[in-house]
């Protein structure tokens, strides 16, 4: 019983270290801990983020199917943005993590700020795309003509605002590598918290100070909410008291930097954006089956991305790690890190895939009582969770690589196993085979087990210990 007691003191006492944030060296002492303190800030982090993803669409639900298929629709394009903007931070997470193991903080600001720049430049080129072709972009995505005539406004605000976007997820990737975690956690919380309590408030209208604008309203809401988090983030960078400092001296170009974080990023952008564009092509082919369809499965992939992100937090906290033990020249820890990690990513996702099965209908009910949506939720719920407990394994190992610098072996796994297997698989059994959605929600099952057992493989090797930066 005592033993029990120490025990459960310890973790809050380490539970407490990591919401402040007060320890950010990991290069050294027990790996457990390492993984726990840099663990617990990044999985709230993402709790919040999946929080807000099953409550954004829980009120967009209210407004019509419609409305849920505008968002499916436009997400779908927007992890094109998400890609790039993770692509980004995956290279600044790396380069920052490398020069803080390094004990190099003045090189992390270097490569902070070059980060933030080249993001800037490109959000602007998507921003001016995002709102003059928001309509064609839902056309092109196979909406209705009153789907888009509805629905294409939050189209231009979520394109449009995509800066909001890709600083938050940019910074927050400097924070990780330089072991802050919690600043990163406080930003999104800020951020999404806002979000959740204007969502109602700009779709219905709040009286006679704000009109009810719909679907557009989430956008809005989202909007404000970002940009707040990424305000609170930009104090953090400057305020001069966190370990990652921006001053007056990183605040210049440099294009040594840049072109180093750029072949990073580039490798992460073509990782992510291969990922996203095989999801664009998958909606394509389950908006063949009507509009329920694709409100259904927009719904079961909210509810997956609730449980998918806090496993992203324990992904993230696997790159950082990485990245500051090879910093320090400490390669053999740096390995020994991602196994632990993933083994608990596993053990997380196997639990919460069984829940899900058994209570698909239970989870699917809670966003509609459209009888045709439910039905298709429940099919893509329990399906898509059969490859959850391989998926595991491939989303930590994944980051494993991200966090040494090596974006390459992802991207080309991404390539083979989403664009040469599940996209002509999920075409096959949809069509060829007369499986119709079931047949598509298969392919993306089997494309998850394959590529887990191929990070698998490639890690064991050990090529990404040999990365430079």
């Amino acid at each position: 019983m005592t033993n029990i007691y120490t025990y459960i003191k310890k973790l809050y006492t380490y539970f407490k270290i990591a919401i402040k944030g007060s320890e950010t060296e990991f290069t050294s002492g027990s790996i457990n801990k390492a993984i726990f303190l840099l663990s617990v800030p990044m999985i709230l982090e993402m709790v919040m983020e999946s929080l807000f993803a099953v409550v954004d669409v829980f009120w967009v639900a209210q407004v019509s199917t419609d409305a849920i298929a505008t968002v499916g629709l436009t997400e779908s394009v927007m992890m094109m943005v998400y890609s790039i903007a993770i692509g980004m931070s995956m290279a600044a997470t790396a380069m920052v993590a490398r020069r803080i193991g390094e004990k190099n903080p003045k090189g992390a600001g270097h490569a902070a700020f070059q980060s933030m720049l080249i993001a800037f430049v490109i959000s602007i080129f998507i921003s001016v795309f995002g709102i003059y072709y928001a309509k064609d972009i839902l056309v092109l995505m196979g909406g209705s003509e009153e789907l888009i005539e509805n629905g294409y406004g939050y189209t231009q605000w979520m394109l449009g605002s995509n800066l909001c976007i890709m600083f938050l997820f940019l910074i927050n990737g400097i924070f990780r590598g330089a072991g802050d975690a919690s600043m990163a956690m406080r930003s999104l919380w800020l951020a999404n918290g806002l979000n959740i309590i204007l969502d109602p408030i700009f779709i219905f209208g709040f009286g006679t100070f704000i009109p009810a604008f719909g679907v557009e309203g989430a956008a809005i809401a989202t909007t404000i909410g970002r940009s707040t988090g990424v305000l609170f983030q930009l104090y953090g960078l400057f305020n001069g008291k966190r370990i990652i400092k921006l001053t007056l001296e990183n605040v210049r170009v440099r294009m040594d930097t840049i072109k180093k974080i750029f072949n990073i990023a580039l490798g992460g952008m073509g990782q992510f954006l291969i990922e996203s564009a095989s999801w664009i092509f998958l909606v394509r082919i389950i908006s063949e089956f009507g509009s329920p369809a694709l409100a259904g499965y927009t719904i079961a992939f909210r509810i997956i991305v609730f449980t998918i992100l806090p496993s992203w937090g324990m992904a993230n906290a696997a790159a950082a790690l990485v990245g500051q033990n090879l910093g320090a020249k400490k390669p053999e820890r740096a390995e020994e890190s991602v196994w632990k990690t993933a083994h608990l990513n596993t053990a997380f996702l196997g639990f919460v895939s069984v829940v899900f099965f058994i209570w698909a209908k239970f989870f699917v009910g809670l966003f509609t009582l459209d009888s045709a949506v439910l039905d298709y939720g429940v099919l893509a719920l329990r399906i898509i969770c059969v490859g959850y407990i391989t998926f595991a394994y491939g989303m930590v190992i994944s980051q494993a690589f991200n966090g040494a610098g090596d974006t390459k072996t992802p991207t080309y796994m991404n390539i083979v196993f989403f664009w040469l297997i599940q996209i002509p698989l999920a075409y096959l059994l949809a069509f060829y085979f007369e499986m119709g959605f079931v047949g598509a929600m298969i392919s993306v099952a089997v494309a998850f087990a394959l590529h887990a057992m191929a990070c698998i493989y490639l890690f064991r090797k050990g090529n990404w210990k040999l990365i430079k930066l």
